[in-house]
């Protein structure tokens, strides 16, 4: 439950908050406007909900989602102010599946902060999820206010119904996978490309439908998105293992803890000896102790030569969302969306 005064702490502003994300390099449209929008939206009015929205929400990560979704709409010829209620609608839509992830995960800490589900209980993080998950749909509308076509409000409409279908199809696949070690290389990439990469794609198609892309352009920034998507959560399944683990923003140990065989751990369980591919199952079945895991998991993976794979696994769906631009007109954004993906697959935290 919230008590008092946590809610006075958050009126105030007094909890302690992770810093402001670095934003991505380049941006043909403005960061900072989208920032500042986004706080205007979430000004602190007291009210407990809403508060814990905010919470959520602020400081901004570095709003990959909306920022893929306006440069997708000006790729195509769109104005950026006429999707931005959109865009934001993808970060809400994010950050509501962050902190649902995090009560089904059981994690406590998420960008660097305490979780929403750690800070005031499972009940509120539910809410809270849920609320931002309306007020996306709810920012969808306003862009036809904003001069959008109905019919093309209508369509991403479809999208992000869609989108969220996908994402929760997703999350249910990974529950499924949990201590699987026979899980298969195409079950773990179904998974991902419904969970993660669903929401990726869809804030590149949404962008590119709001503003007024044909058919092929369209269909070029999905693809783009969804190999983006790929790439980007191998890269973060790879995080563990790196030296940066501890700047991950969320427990390093939280997918082993959870069981899940994530890319690594698919790809040393088909390659190592007996005796490592034992302990790989020792870990999925809740075996080993809780405080030896991750550094005897790090071990077999680094041994397995799985990072190098997997690492070159992302560099293929990258190679991917890069080819999938060529479907469009050379502008400075598609240059800008071309570049992101460099700036992702190397990214560190």
């Amino acid at each position: 439950m919230v008590f008092p005064h946590q809610m006075e702490r958050l009126a105030q502003d007094e909890i302690p908050r992770r810093r402001p994300a670095q934003g991505l390099r380049g941006c043909r449209v403005d960061p900072d406007a989208l920032r500042a929008e986004l706080e205007r939206r979430w000004e602190n009015r007291g009210e407990a909900l809403e508060a814990i929205c905010r919470y959520a929400l602020l400081p901004a990560g570095k709003l990959v989602r909306p920022l893929l979704c306006l440069e997708s709409a000006v790729a195509v010829g769109g104005r950026a102010e006429q999707v931005m209620p959109a865009a934001l609608g993808m970060e809400y839509s994010h950050v509501a599946s962050l902190v649902h992830d995090d009560i089904i995960d059981g994690d406590d800490l998420r960008r660097g902060s305490p979780s929403v589900q750690h800070l005031f209980g499972i009940d509120h993080a539910i809410l809270t999820g849920d609320m931002l998950i309306f007020t996306a749909f709810q920012a969808l509308a306003e862009c036809e206010e904003r001069g959008v076509a109905a019919g093309r409000v209508v369509a991403a409409l479809r999208v992000i119904a869609g989108m969220g279908a996908d994402l929760t199809r997703g999350a249910t696949a990974e529950l499924t996978l949990a201590g699987n070690a026979a899980a298969t290389l195409e079950a773990y990439l179904t998974m991902i490309r419904l969970k993660t990469a669903a929401l990726i794609r869809g804030a590149c198609q949404v962008g590119a439908i709001l503003g007024g892309g044909d058919l092929r352009e369209i269909h070029a920034l999905s693809r783009y998105g969804e190999e983006l998507g790929i790439a980007f959560q191998i890269q973060d399944d790879l995080l563990p293992y790196g030296r940066h683990r501890d700047t991950m923003g969320k427990p390093a140990d939280s997918d082993l803890r959870n069981r899940r065989p994530t890319l690594p751990i698919l790809l040393a369980h088909q390659s190592v000896r007996d005796d490592d591919r034992a302990l790989i199952e020792q870990m999925l079945t809740g075996r080993l102790p809780p405080g030896s895991t991750q550094d005897q998991i790090s071990q077999v993976v680094d041994r397995s030569g799985a990072v190098s794979t997997a690492r070159a696994m992302a560099h293929r769906h990258a190679a991917e969302a890069r080819e999938a631009l060529t479907g469009l007109a050379a502008t400075p954004s598609r240059d800008w969306l071309a570049n992101v993906i460099d700036e992702l697959i190397a990214r560190v935290r």
